[in-house]
């Protein structure tokens, strides 16, 4: 990957007028503008690497999205101006090779998202080599993507990448866990609208890649009419009706806490129940009552523990709002690899940056 020579570190969020003082975008990026250094488009709405960015979509995500959420970061972590520890200790032209590395066993997502927040920060070329691929299990000490480039910028980026990374490898390792427990039946786990906000998209991806499916994107995507929703409509049919009047293609699930709701609501032509705070037994009577006739989904009561019990019953989903509002990161590191030469009287070499705070 590279980027325009003659493009500084942007400083996002800092004064406008002038000539553009940022760079990080690929070689195609209309913003490296013309000979007399203007620039056709602004540094904040140019596009990744073209290759990251098809990276991105097959992966199912929006890479203008991806680039926004990394410049969000970054100039969360620069707040308007440099990394001031790092212009101080490293030399301008100092150029350096680090590894993102597993510091424990886990399931990795959001590798390809860590490369656009540094082709966001690096003002040179930068050369990536990819040891593993989103969705992999790794263990402890792997090594998962390296990356070589002017150092300043490594240690710029290290912490915006870090963070999202490991977030998203913690929602992966999670899910994992639990696509683990319900292999053999037909339930999968699934996730639901608990998420980051901003981060909804990346949150959902990392379920993916931990071998889960997500439920709606957003409110648009599909009805779940809920407690509050019978309560203002007067009742689950006539909810059903009037959502089923207001927009006839839109798939509808229907939330229900006793067995005796359940009649109606296929009889309405529910696509999807959801059985709250149903117990395992309860589950099974649930299955065999619908016969196949709309597919259902347990939430409320689920752990890891009983997960099984409830995937047996015949449910097609189990929705667990936790892999994405509490699931713990998994600890990766950044670590530059040392200098072979460098003198030995003053212990060159840099310690490993997966603690930097």
């Amino acid at each position: 990957m590279s980027t325009p020579d003659d493009l500084p570190l942007l400083q996002i969020g800092g004064p406008t007028g002038g000539a553009p003082t940022g760079g990080g975008c690929g070689d195609a990026c209309g913003c490296a503008g013309g000979d007399d250094g203007s620039y056709e488009i602004d540094p904040l709405t140019c596009g990744l690497d073209p290759d990251l960015a098809a990276l991105l979509v097959n992966a199912g995500l929006d890479p203008v999205q991806v680039e926004d959420i990394a410049h969000l970061a970054v100039e969360e972590d620069l707040d308007q101006g440099v990394d001031v520890t790092t212009v101080a200790t490293v030399p301008e032209d100092a150029v350096a090779t680090a590894d993102f590395t597993a510091r424990e066993a886990g399931t990795v997502a959001g590798l390809r998202i860590a490369e656009a927040v540094l082709s966001i920060v690096c003002t040179d070329e930068f050369a990536v080599e990819r040891h593993v691929e989103d969705g992999d299990r790794v263990e402890a000490g792997a090594k998962l993507l390296s990356v070589t480039t002017r150092t300043r910028d490594l240690l710029t980026a290290e912490r915006s990448a870090l963070n999202i990374l490991c977030r998203l490898s913690g929602i992966a390792t999670a899910t994992r866990r639990w696509a683990d427990v319900l292999e053999g039946t037909k339930a999968r786990v699934r996730d639901t609208r608990k998420t980051t906000p901003g981060l909804r998209a990346l949150e959902k991806f990392a379920v993916r890649c931990g071998g889960g499916v997500n439920h709606r994107m957003s409110l648009s995507d599909a009805a779940l009419i809920k407690d509050n929703h019978v309560v203002a409509a007067g009742g689950v049919a006539a909810a059903f009706t009037a959502v089923r009047a207001e927009f006839p293609g839109v798939p509808i699930e229907v939330e229900v806490d006793r067995l005796d709701q359940i009649p109606p609501i296929l009889a309405e032509g529910a696509d999807l129940i959801l059985l709250d705070n149903f117990t395992p037994e309860q589950t099974k009577e649930a299955v065999d009552l619908v016969a196949g006739r709309a597919m259902l989904e347990s939430s409320g009561r689920l752990t890891l523990a009983n997960a099984r019990a409830y995937a047996e019953t015949g449910v097609d989903y189990l929705a667990v709002g936790a892999l994405t509002h509490s699931s713990p990161i998994l600890d990766i590191g950044l670590d530059l690899r040392e200098d072979e030469n460098a003198g030995e009287d003053d212990g060159a070499g840099e310690d490993g940056a997966g603690e930097g705070r």
